[in-house]
């Protein structure tokens, strides 16, 4: 039995979901980004994104994605979030492409199983897993 229920779920060496890569979007400039084991790993779907300055000199795009319940502690364990290529990102959740061009400092969260809004900080973050690994 798999970890969400009755479907077998198969797994990176390092734990992280198996998907199927294809490519979903053609990025100028630096592909890494930051992203939470609760998408790479549990399954959520982005539930909020940001994107920071970049850091010079690493293949760094400013963009960080988390599923949205993430805490402060969660976050500060260096083993719950990776560096990954948008692209492969794009694969969990398809439905970030459309802001991957926002500028840096934007925020956006998820309000339902697939748009976002500009983060204003008045509503909470939908939290939705992604189909193939959900409990449903």
């Amino acid at each position: 039995m798999g970890l969400f229920g009755k479907e077998k779920t198969n797994r990176t060496k390092d734990g992280f979901l198996l998907i199927e890569v294809r490519q979903l979007i053609h990025w100028q400039g630096p592909q890494g980004c930051i992203v939470s084991d609760r998408i790479t790993k549990e399954g959520y779907k982005v539930g909020y994104m940001y994107r920071d300055e970049p850091t010079t000199g690493n293949p760094d795009s400013g963009w960080v994605f988390l599923a949205g319940n993430e805490d402060d502690a969660y976050m500060s364990d260096a083993r719950n979030h990776h560096i990954f290529a948008l692209n492969t990102v794009c694969n969990y959740d398809p439905d970030i492409v459309p802001y991957l061009d926002s500028e840096v400092g934007s925020a956006f969260i998820r309000v339902d199983h697939s748009t976002f809004e500009a983060d204003d900080r008045s509503k909470p973050v939908f939290l939705d897993k992604q189909i193939r690994y959900s409990t449903n």
